[in-house]
């Protein structure tokens, strides 16, 4: 098993089960609130992390989740379907004292996928999560969760992710207050981009039986007040919803050992339509005076008539 690539010593903590989800979201939910929440160092770090075994995925929990996010239902555990296994480990560690700032309220910015191997329904799984690279973010603070999955006698993971998520606040990267803002580009057109690869409705019935299958019923993806109350005018999508229905419009051409990057932009305010570009790419390399071609995806997501806002984008690296 692979030691994790921190500077800070991680003790693992062996938990008996996959931890609640819904009971985490309560404590997130106290932690917000002044006086009896956590008294968070912005300058602290969680040095443990948490492992559970045992785990695995039925033929019907696959079924349900394919279902909701379009993805191909084979046996086979699509790249974005050990987040919602890990996510309840993650967010154990998010509500601890020394994470550095509150868990309800950061803002998922980024996920990096790492596919050494497919993952089987049925197989027995061990999971682990730590959080390293605590940084500083022209918007906040940003940390990064990592999430692995392994199956037995495997020394390496098998499924690997990096999780970046950011807490709004000034640093020293902020720009100042007064500091003119870069001109707003033109909206591209649709001469320029093309025609878009599929285009997906969303609204609140599917993304609320999304958050039943993943058991994300965080409030601003399945109550409007809750929703409002961040600052949404309704309720938003999941960012790994986005993910998955993305990968969705290629499933079939991802290589095995890949890699799956998304870069969440601006929030899917529900009801809404989707617009997905997939655009195959091909990067020649030379290795040992051979040049084998190099599959990957470039895939963004767009609101269908302001082709400029960018719910996210997305790419595929065969590794």
């Amino acid at each position: 098993m692979s030691t994790p690539d921190t500077n800070t010593e991680i003790a693992f903590e062996k938990l008996p089960e996959v931890p609640n989800l819904l009971s985490m979201y309560g404590k997130a939910a106290v932690d917000q609130v002044p006086v009896v929440g956590t008294n968070r160092k912005a300058d602290s770090m969680p040095t443990t992390g948490y492992e559970v075994s045992g785990v695995s995925v039925s033929a019907k929990e696959l079924a349900e989740y394919t279902r909701v996010t379009g993805l191909r239902l084979d046996g086979h555990l699509p790249l974005t379907y050990p987040f919602i296994l890990t996510f309840p480990v993650a967010m154990k560690l998010m509500t601890s004292k020394s994470f550095p700032f509150p868990a309800m309220g950061a803002v998922h910015l980024r996920n990096e996928i790492t596919s050494n191997r497919e993952l089987v329904v049925g197989e027995e799984l061990f999971l682990r999560v730590w959080a390293e690279n605590l940084r500083e973010h022209p918007s906040g603070l940003l940390v990064d969760v990592v999430s692995e999955v392994y199956t037995e006698g495997e020394p390496d993971p098998a499924w690997r992710q990096v999780s970046s998520f950011l807490n709004k606040r000034r640093t020293s990267l902020t720009p100042p207050k007064d500091a003119p803002r870069p001109p707003k580009p033109e909206d591209p057109t649709a001469a320029e981009i093309g025609d878009p690869t599929t285009v997906l409705s969303v609204d609140s019935a599917k993304i609320s039986t999304y958050a039943e299958v993943s058991g994300d019923r965080n409030p601003i993806h399945v109550s409007s007040v809750g929703a409002k109350a961040f600052g949404f005018p309704n309720t938003i999508a999941h960012g790994m919803w986005t993910a998955a229905a993305l990968l969705a419009s290629v499933e079939g051409r991802i290589p095995e050992r890949s890699r799956y990057t998304v870069q969440f932009g601006k929030p899917v305010v529900l009801p809404a339509k989707v617009a997905v570009y997939a655009r195959e790419s091909i990067e020649e390399q030379v290795i040992d005076g051979v040049e084998p071609s190099v599959a990957g995806w470039t895939i963004t997501a767009r609101k269908p008539r302001k082709l400029g806002h960018v719910f996210a984008t997305a790419t595929i690296e065969e590794l």
